[in-house]
């Protein structure tokens, strides 16, 4: 067969699936779903603490073990595909990174909020001089204009950046605006600095999306399997190699053995369905970042309110990572009947 375009996948099942099960993989588990990853010839996989390195804590929740065995067990798991892990400056540390280089990982994706990719300089630059695979992660891409986000990934290439990602959070994208990014930033980056795109499955589009960012010029893509995720999940590894095959893209995975990783070794140990169901859908109508889906069902059992009004007072508020105080907050004064004050700045967060 004959491709149009060959891209590279990396699968985040073992860092953006972890929001799914509370973070609560084994050591175990992690081996299980990265061996079964490797064998289908992913290029990278992601592992961390679905918050990135340092991540495990009282606000983001804690890992079931510790760091260092779920990402040392991890790279032991692995023979072919690179391992990598996510760092949000203000969470994790040069030191986390560190660690985590020891562990075995090759490569770092610095994640920042889609307008402050200036605090991803330090990280990136040393990570650079660690000789890592380095990529800028610009999260709720949605939120931020086309000519905004083309300038803060110009600043995240400066400081060293193999690959700089459009990161849809929210899972609020639809294919014109993943065109419209995607093509900016691929005629405003240096050739030799690819672009990704990181897409969720709330409004049910991932897997097109993610197609029409290829098309755009967007070389790395991220996938998982079954869609672990956040929020409805990720682009399904399996559907979207399955369509690629269809639409002419080589991805270098074998999709058979990505079917039997999702089928007999994801599914059996997710703790619930991914689905676009009704609050994952809220999600991405509301622009809501995708990690607060567990957190915004908490509050709503805690005050008695329907989590679909806090979810989208949330984005009425332009509440973005990194805030996730405010959703009690918000369910607080949605159960109390005070009025919403949406008027005030988005804080300044480390986070994305």
């Amino acid at each position: 067969m004959s491709y149009r375009y060959k891209i590279e996948i990396t699968d985040v099942t073992l860092r953006d699936g972890m929001h799914a099960v509370r973070h609560q993989f084994s050591v175990e588990d992690a081996k299980a779903i990265a061996s079964a990853l490797d064998r289908t010839g992913v290029a990278k996989i992601e592992a961390s603490h679905g918050d990135g390195l340092g991540g495990s804590s009282i606000q983001y929740g804690f890992s079931k073990e510790s760091e260092e065995d779920y990402v040392g067990g991890v790279c032991q798991a692995v023979k072919t595909s690179q391992v990598v892990a996510l760092l949000l400056p203000g969470i994790g540390t040069l030191e986390d990174l560190k660690r985590a280089v020891g562990l075995g990982i090759r490569g770092v994706r610095v994640a920042t909020h889609s307008t402050e990719a200036d605090i991803s300089a330090e990280h990136m630059e040393e990570a650079r001089k660690m000789g890592l695979d380095v990529v800028g992660f610009l999260m709720m891409s949605h939120m931020t204009e086309t000519e905004r986000l083309v300038e803060e990934a110009k600043k995240m290439a400066s400081y060293g950046a193999h690959c700089v990602y459009i990161v849809d959070s929210a899972g609020a994208m639809l294919m014109d605006e993943v065109r419209r990014k995607v093509s900016a930033l691929r005629e405003a980056l240096p050739d030799d600095v690819q672009v990704g795109f990181h897409a969720h499955n709330n409004l049910g589009v991932s897997v097109a999306n993610s197609i029409a960012a290829v098309e755009e010029g967007a070389y790395r893509i991220d996938a998982s399997l079954a869609g672990l995720g956040a929020g409805a999940g990720n682009t399904p590894l399996e559907v979207f190699v399955a369509a690629c095959e269809k639409y002419g893209i080589e991805t270098g995975v074998d999709l058979y053995a990505a079917m039997d990783a999702a089928e007999d070794v994801v599914r059996p140990r997710m703790a619930r369905p991914v689905l676009t169901d009704r609050t994952a859908l809220t999600l991405g109508y509301a622009g809501v970042y995708s990690s607060f889906l567990l957190h915004a069902e908490r509050a709503a059992k805690q005050f008695e309110v329907d989590v679909r009004d806090i979810l989208v007072e949330l984005g009425r508020r332009r509440v973005v990572g990194g805030q996730e105080d405010m959703i009690v907050d918000v369910a607080y004064d949605i159960a109390h009947g005070k009025e919403a004050n949406a008027d005030g700045p988005v804080a300044s967060v480390h986070r994305g």
